[in-house]
């Protein structure tokens, strides 16, 4: 396994990393040991980057990773995320000062963990402003509970807006990113990779698989046992015409080159520039050993220009990734339509 930098944190991480969404009963693998067992595998290949949330499966993730850390948790790079409701309480969310003391605690404990490596803002909260958030992150990290920090799903002028505030304001600044990304999804590469650049950022990616999609399992006029297509959040994308052509002009560019799909889609997202790592996040032990079995594969220009041709550089593909973060100018109907009697010229 080779090792990348991390942005500029001086932390050194693989090119693969174990995402733990799918360990936990909400919508996962419920059998702990079963996920214990695949979380080693994935250290003993090579991988050192293991990134979880709270709100996967309301903690249950968290302490499963934990379990699987006990002995081997100074040769990992943990990053966990907080922002997401955890709770009933309106204030068990977001990224105010008095829920992320609170979240770290919980995140601590439930890792069995007196310091969390990688400590991330799951969302942007448009609710809290951004200095409040790096304060309160500042002291974290002062305090050693973390040891850096990142941001999720952020725009890149939000990128860029929270790199100015931590100099104006002398506070500890994002040191990753992570957002959505695959051959499906490439909208990053107009923006927020190169601002990631710009500032050092380390960028680990998530859904290098474009949901399940790129898995060869979800296929133009055929049934498929994918669990993901079930979830209402999602479905739009897998029944996406234009998203279901593409990944069939795809196929035959990955059997052209003797490749599985899943393994020619991790190698593209591993392959730019602006990537650290991609994250993988298997249920099963048999979805980990088909990914880990390509981890060499590195695919020559002709395939990525041929990748160009049926995905041009930086757009994205079809519907709307459903779990991508939605700016409030875009969600709110409000916010980007006038009072009806002023949209008139007249």
């Amino acid at each position: 396994m080779q090792y990348r930098a991390l942005g500029r944190t001086g932390i050194k991480v693989s090119p693969y990393a174990l995402g733990a969404m799918m360990f936990g009963a909400a919508i996962g693998n419920s059998d702990h040991d079963d996920s214990i067992k695949i979380i080693h595998k994935a250290l003993d290949a090579g991988i050192n980057l293991v990134d979880t949330a709270d709100a996967y499966s309301r903690g249950e993730s968290e302490e499963v990773v934990g379990k699987a850390l006990k002995g081997r948790r100074d040769h990992v790079v943990l990053a966990t995320k907080a922002r997401l409701p955890m709770g009933d309480d309106a204030n068990q969310q977001g990224a105010s000062r008095r829920w992320l003391v609170r979240a770290v605690e919980d995140s601590l404990r439930r890792l069995q963990t007196d310091h969390i490596d990688l400590y991330q803002i799951h969302r942007p909260d448009p609710e809290t402003d951004v200095e409040e958030t790096l304060s309160a992150l500042s002291d974290l990290v002062r305090s050693g509970k973390v040891r850096a920090i990142g941001s999720s799903a952020m725009p890149a002028s939000e990128i860029v807006e929270a790199q100015w505030v931590a100099e104006r304001r002398g506070l500890e600044r994002f040191r990753t990113e992570q957002p959505s990304y695959s051959i499906l999804n490439r909208g990053i590469e107009s923006e927020v990779l190169p601002v990631a650049q710009r500032y050092g950022m380390g960028t680990m990616v998530w859904s290098p698989l474009a949901k399940g999609m790129l898995t060869g399992r979800v296929r133009k006029g055929q049934q498929t046992d994918l669990r993901r297509t079930a979830l209402p959040v999602l479905a739009g994308q897998f029944s996406d015409e234009y998203r279901l052509d593409v990944v069939e002009q795809l196929i035959p560019v990955a059997e052209a080159a003797g490749l599985k799909l899943t393994h020619m889609a991790m190698a593209f997202a591993i392959a730019h520039p602006g990537v650290t790592s991609a994250i993988i996040g298997p249920r099963t032990m048999e979805h980990l050993d088909d990914l880990l079995a390509g981890i060499d594969v590195a695919l020559s220009d002709d395939i990525l220009d041929r990748i160009d041709e049926i995905v041009p550089p930086g757009t994205d593909v079809g519907a709307r990734d459903g779990a991508a973060y939605l700016p409030p100018a875009i969600e709110r109907p409000g916010l980007r339509r006038r009072p009806v009697g002023e949209r008139s010229a007249a």
